[in-house]
């Protein structure tokens, strides 16, 4: 069983990066592959070894936590491999943990791939088991009300958190503004701050 793969990134799509380990490509599923596009660096993704009768599929997180998160959505009937990566990209994981934990259908039933039934089997059946990934996410959330106004995907300045999110990789500000001179006629205004961080990655790599 694989629980970590290093390696240098080789290639990326929207879904996945190929890590380059020792001249062998593994192509890795993760919820957010442009983020890892900035670096020449080795990176380190946490698997999850997902293997079916017909496909052998990788899927890598850049934290044990997100790792371990990404199990627990699989215990949750309805959901596959395919919707907890969703999740994950739909929604930072504190914001995840900490909307089941509040019992906050309304966040859950935001993110890809999740409707009302299932995002109330999310609490019911992981309300209780998430202490052991992160508790201290939810208790965060619940006495700090500037991380409680993050728990929702499309917040009230999605771009400001993507912005400074891509800061963080390296862009300087007049690449920044230029891409969001592209893009925001583009998008909704219901997007989420991963989701923006995709679309402008997308944008910065065009030039």
């Amino acid at each position: 069983m694989i629980d970590f793969i290093r390696g240098k990134v080789a290639h990326l799509e929207s879904e996945y990066v190929v890590l380059d380990v020792h001249d062998v490509g593994y192509r890795v599923f993760t919820p957010n592959p442009y983020g890892l596009a900035r670096t020449e660096e080795p990176v380190q993704l946490f698997i999850y070894h997902h293997v079916r009768e017909d496909a052998i599929h990788l899927f890598g997180f850049t934290t044990r936590d997100e790792q371990a998160l990404f199990r627990r959505l699989l215990e949750v009937s309805g959901i596959g491999p395919k919707v907890a990566l969703g999740v994950l990209a739909g929604g930072k994981p504190e914001a995840v943990v900490a909307a089941i934990q509040q019992e906050n259908v309304n966040f859950l039933t935001k993110l890809p791939g999740i409707g009302r039934k299932t995002a109330q089997r999310m609490i019911l059946d992981l309300k209780d088991k998430l202490g052991a990934i992160d508790a201290s996410w939810a208790i965060a959330s619940m006495i700090d009300p500037g991380l409680q106004n993050e728990a929702t995907p499309s917040g009230s300045a999605p771009w400001g958190e993507a912005r400074e999110a891509l800061a963080g990789l390296g862009y300087r500000d007049a690449e920044l503004d230029k891409a969001w001179i592209v893009l925001k006629d583009k998008v909704t205004g219901e997007e989420s701050p991963d989701v923006l961080i995709k679309l402008a990655l997308q944008q910065l790599f065009q030039g």
